[in-house]
């Protein structure tokens, strides 16, 4: 099944991190959140990859052709250093299309872009280039093909700090509470589409905004709630608590580690 992302959005609140990297391409470990968001997918069996790119796409494209397994993989070096045995690997399978979709486009108006990238696909795929989970995304997949929508995604609690508060008429506070106790939820940015999805689309049009709308009015929109670990790299702190889990060696997104305890860098095949 094929996976759309978007990533090539300028990503400004990490723009203060590195001006010269595009969001998906900061770091966790030894690897970009892209790849991360990837090696979920190919953990899944889903390995064919189409990338919406935009803002610095030839550093995304760089990144892949330029693709070293042995930076994070085992490996036994021989024969002075002319023969390199892979003892475990990453990206073997993948297959990958690099597809230009504009510098301000829309989400929306992205997925429009690569629409010939997935004809024929009875489902397919997609989700943003900067968020990790540890969804049990096949589970939602086989609900999804049973039903008559549209489209579906993953609605999750939000991850920011900050307080609900529901002030009275006379200005008098009602009740506050942290975001995590209420029951607020929001798109997590993991999405499951059909192809028809591209008739609901206008051609200047976001795809949360409008067509989601036009979706709901038709019964065609379906959301599955997940409590589990899902977490955006938005800010700077969040991408430094990414890289705290990730160090901890239990990082709840790496579900392809082969067991509890491998070292956060070394993944197995």
């Amino acid at each position: 099944m094929k996976v759309v992302l978007f990533c090539g959005g300028q990503g400004l609140r990490l723009r203060e991190y590195n001006e010269s990297v595009p969001k998906p391409m900061a770091p966790i470990g030894l690897r970009p959140v892209l790849w991360h968001v990837m090696r979920f997918y190919a953990h899944h069996g889903h390995g064919d990859f189409v990338l919406c790119l935009g803002y610095k796409a030839e550093v995304i494209k760089k990144y892949f052709l330029e693709y070293d397994e042995a930076i994070s993989n085992d490996f036994v070096l021989a024969d002075g250093g002319r023969s390199i045995e892979m003892l475990t690997t990453d990206i073997q399978g993948w297959r990958i299309t690099f597809a230009d979709t504009g510098l301000q486009s829309l989400i929306g108006q992205r997925l429009r872009a690569v629409r010939k990238y997935v004809e024929g696909e009875e489902l397919f795929l997609a989700s943003y280039g900067d968020c990790l989970t540890d969804a049990p995304i096949d589970r939602y997949i086989e609900d999804f093909r049973k039903r008559d929508a549209v489209a579906g995604f993953l609605a999750v609690r939000p991850s920011y700090t900050f307080h609900i508060v529901d002030p009275g008429e006379d200005g008098r506070v009602r009740s506050i509470n942290h975001v995590r106790h209420s029951d607020i939820w929001i798109n997590g940015g993991y999405f499951i589409l059909r192809p028809e999805i591209f008739d609901w689309i206008g051609s200047d049009e976001d795809l949360v905004v409008e067509p989601f709308q036009r979706l709901i009015a038709a019964g065609k929109l379906v959301a599955y709630r997940y409590e589990g670990f899902w977490m955006p790299m938005d800010t700077i702190k969040e991408m430094q608590d990414l890289e705290q889990i990730w160090q901890s060696g239990e990082p709840p997104w790496a579900i392809w580690r082969e067991r509890s305890g491998t070292p956060p860098d070394a993944v197995a095949p």
